[in-house]
């Protein structure tokens, strides 16, 4: 039992010093990788601990990748690699520039004590489903976008409840996770509004809404927006063989959308800003020279990423909306 090494009146909780023995053993070498651990029930009658807090040390070990368990068999070394502190499961809807942007920000702001793999399910329950499952208990950290999946408040439920944290979108399903999130609901809407004296030289607002990936508030705060202050409106799912009528402004939550709009515009002779309009939704470069400048409804994709990070690193769980902002170009 030289490898673990407990003390009373230490003032740290013991199963952390069941961690500090067993880091200080693969550091030392005297634990190397392949090597089987002192069993649970050993090292409970070694310094009279309850199962509870050698299973909390041995899980915590497991989840950080130092070790691993075979069932009847006990605990092994999987890995000597011990500075890495925080083992984190990334799980994206999909990989875009927005999701990039996101991702990028987050590692710059993690630190190096922390290993991060991220997963991509591409909209599919199923794959979302498998993802879940197979690492559920190998992580210490769940940061996961659930978008408008229906059942993935039900699988997510399964994670440890208190290493789960909800990014991009949430629901009322998942409000008791800590998350970091878009209201897109409040942001369409204020957007909207920030723009309303452009929007009241025209006659028609038509949201291009294809449903499948599009987060369901912008729907939703397209349609109070217009409610509220009774502007003709239309929601339709796809552009194409539509003629763009003279008053028309088309709200493009989908760059393809945007292209074939545009493309359209050009084959009838319609000046964009002038015959009719377009708000697009995400930021990118090229839309600040598209047509001299497409006016964007976009989140800050960068600061999500951050403030993940540091949500994490600090050990607060709140519910953070993160800020949107309409940026005003010609084409309104």
């Amino acid at each position: 039992m030289n490898i673990i090494s407990i003390q009373n009146n230490l003032g740290v909780p013991k199963y952390k010093q069941i961690i500090a023995s067993v880091e200080k053993a693969i550091k030392e070498k005297n634990l190397k990788k392949g090597d089987r651990l002192p069993s649970v029930n050993k090292v409970c009658l070694a310094f009279s601990l309850s199962r509870d807090t050698v299973l909390l040390a041995y899980d915590e070990l497991k989840k950080r990748g130092i070790i691993y368990a075979i069932p009847g068999k006990g605990y092994y070394v999987k890995s000597v690699e011990i500075t890495i502190k925080e083992r984190l499961f990334l799980l994206f809807d999909e990989l875009n520039n927005f999701k990039e942007d996101i991702y990028i920000s987050f590692l710059r702001n993690i630190g190096d004590e922390v290993q991060v793999d991220i997963f991509f399910y591409y909209f599919n329950i199923q794959v979302f489903k498998k993802l879940i499952n197979d690492n559920n208990g190998a992580y210490t950290k769940y940061i996961i976008m659930p978008t408008n999946l229906a059942e993935a408040a039900e699988y997510i439920k399964t994670l440890p409840v208190d290493d789960v944290f909800i990014l991009d979108q949430t629901n009322p399903a998942l409000l008791s996770y800590p998350s970091v999130y878009q209201n897109f609901v409040k942001d369409i809407y204020d957007a909207l509004l920030k723009g309303k004296s452009k929007l009241n030289k025209y006659q028609k607002l038509i949201m291009i809404f294809p449903g499948f990936r599009e987060p369901l508030g912008m729907k939703e705060g397209f349609l109070n927006f217009c409610k509220d202050f009774k502007y003709e409106h239309e929601v339709i799912t796809e552009f194409r063989d539509r003629e763009i009528q003279e008053g028309e402004v088309y709200i493009i939550p989908n760059d393809r959308d945007l292209v074939r709009v545009i493309e359209k515009a050009k084959s009838q002779h319609l000046e964009l800003g002038k015959d009719f309009g377009i708000i697009s939704y995400n930021e990118t470069p090229l839309k600040k020279v598209v047509e001299n400048g497409i006016t964007t409804i976009s989140t800050h994709f960068e600061d999500m990423g951050k403030i993940m990070a540091k949500m994490i690193l600090s050990g607060k769980k709140e519910q953070i909306e993160n800020k949107s902002s309409l940026i005003m170009r010609n084409s309104l």
